[in-house]
Order: C-alpha cells, then sequence, then structure tokens
C-alpha cells in the first residue's frame, strides 16, 4: 500500500476476516503519509511519526502486528528499481501466498482510488512480484543476503474497475470502521458521517456482486500468478 490508511479503506473488512480465520497478515507500507493531515500548524517532520502510529494502532485492531514502512517520500513516489527492490525484499522475507496490493490502472468510476502514489505502489508491487521476488538473479544481493527467491500465488488488486471478487465483510464491518478512526490526523470521521459514507461504498460492491441488499462487500479483481 501507499499510505497509512489504505489498506483500512480498501480491505479492512476483508483484513479481519483473513486473522480471524487464522491467517499471518503482514503489511508493506511505502510511504509514512507525511503528506496527509490538515493541521497547518503540525510541524512536518513529526507526520511521519504520528501517521506510523495511527497505522499500527489501526493494525492492532484488524489483528495484523507485523508491519513494514518503507520510507518512501509520500505524494512524489515513483515505480523505480530500488522501490521493486525494497518491495521484492520484504516479499523474500515474509513468503506470502497472496498479496493484496493497490490498482496500478486509473479507476475513472471512483477517481479518488487512483491516486498517483496508489497506481505506482500497485504498479511496482506487480513488478517486484514478476519477475523480481522469483528470479534469482533479479537484485542478487538479495540472495547474497540470504533471501531465497519466492513465488507468490495469487494477488488481490483492490479498487480495479471490473472486480471479480467480492468479500462480505458484514460481520467486521464494525473493525473496520474502528481502524479507520484510528487515522486521526487524516480526520477520517470529522462529520461523523464514516458509517454512512463506507455503507455507501460497499453496498455498490454488493450490487455489482448481485448480492441481495443489506449485505456489504468489499471488492477485488483476483490475478493468479503460479
Amino acid at each position: 500500500m501507499a499510505h497509512p490508511d489504505d489498506i483500512d479503506f480498501g480491505a479492512g473488512g476483508t483484513i479481519k476476516r483473513w486473522t480471524d480465520a487464522g491467517v499471518k497478515v503482514t503489511y508493506c507500507l511505502v510511504t509514512n503519509g507525511d503528506a496527509g493531515g490538515f493541521d497547518l500548524n503540525f510541524p512536518r517532520s513529526s507526520m511521519p511519526k504520528l501517521r506510523q502510529e495511527e497505522q499500527r494502532a489501526a493494525a492492532k485492531v484488524l489483528g495484523v502486528e507485523d508491519i513494514y514502512f518503507l520510507g518512501y517520500e509520500d505524494g512524489k513516489l515513483q515505480i523505480s528499481l530500488e522501490l521493486r527492490k525494497n518491495i521484492a525484499e520484504v516479499i523474500r522475507r515474509v513468503r506470502p501466498q497472496r498479496v493484496l496490493t493497490q490498482n496500478p490502472e486509473r479507476n475513472y468510476g471512483r477517481i479518488f482510488s487512483s491516486h498517483p502514489d496508489h497506481m505506482a505502489a500497485g504498479e511496482a508491487a506487480l513488478q517486484a512480484i514478476y519477475p523480481d521476488a522469483r528470479n534469482p538473479f533479479a537484485f542478487p544481493e538479495l540472495l547474497k543476503d540470504g533471501l531465497e527467491p519466492h513465488s507468490v500465488d495469487e494477488v488481490w488488486i483492490m479498487s480495479h474497475g471490473s472486480p471479480d471478487t467480492f468479500v462480505d465483510i458484514s460481520s467486521t464491518f464494525e473493525s473496520k470502521l474502528e481502524a479507520l478512526r484510528c487515522h486521526v490526523s487524516q480526520e477520517t470521521d470529522k462529520d461523523g458521517n464514516l458509517e454512512e459514507r463506507m455503507k455507501s461504498w460497499l453496498s455498490a460492491n454488493t450490487e455489482t456482486a448481485g448480492w441481495e441488499s443489506g449485505r456489504l462487500a468489499e471488492a477485488f479483481l483476483r490475478v493468479a500468478t503460479s
């Protein structure tokens, strides 16, 4: 994910369902969200630490403790060899079966999900998955550090315009809200309408899935990589 809070908006309910089922989840945050926030008097130099703390608190709500922060500058993310290597390193360390990431394509149906950092993080993650993490000759310094190649089985992409996988998060919706409210600096629920806003988004996914009304769904494009 590009920023703290991205995972909670796009997949918080799904993450909670996974951890409740005993799945080990690790987060990899490419930036510290240092360009976030609204308080002009809050020192910019303190924002990375604050947003890391908020993300750790939100992760704890969803049952996640293992978090990597790569420390790239918020708002200026580029798909680079260095970023690919950093993500491939995390993949080789964690050795996940599944990677959930952001949509590398612009979604014209939901333009606010298409932040340039989101698209860059998603594309860099896909390139790190294939070929970098699985190729022993890509970034040989990783192999010298004892990080053996690893092949990810599948990728789940958030905020895609043509999702094909839907997760019913009706039972974990409250946990999703609690995680989102941990991001206080982002004024996530400043107007007190977070619950209704989320229900509106998630109900649209339910309709796309063809489910009966009343259920709440998060939506993904699922891609097999092996």
